[in-house]
């Protein structure tokens, strides 16, 4: 998902878009991690970067999103950049093993 949302709309107050926002995200990370894990993954894990434009996107955790969101409204910006690409993590179980 790689998308700019502007907050701005002529018949829907700001609140409602932000819910939208919030929702499409949601909506779009509950159906990454219900997809088919590749031979060998564990879990799905993202990148994310998120931000007023692209530019100025940093990465972040897929977490705290939502908290930006509502960081930007409240400073009245009124356009959010968000980048969120699945990829499968492994986890080698060996090494949290420890022999005493």
């Amino acid at each position: 998902m790689k998308k700019t949302f502007n907050l701005v709309h002529p018949k829907i107050k700001v609140p409602r878009v932000v819910d939208s926002v919030k929702h499409d995200i949601r909506k779009f990370l509950k159906k990454s991690r219900s997809k088919p894990l590749p031979p060998g993954a564990t879990y799905w894990g993202f990148d994310c970067k998120f931000g007023q434009s692209e530019e100025t996107a940093v990465s972040v955790k897929p977490s705290s999103i939502i908290a930006g969101i509502d960081d930007l409204v409240a400073n009245n910006i009124m356009t959010i950049y968000v980048d969120i690409t699945p990829k499968a993590i492994t986890r080698d179980n060996t090494s949290s093993i420890q022999e005493g």
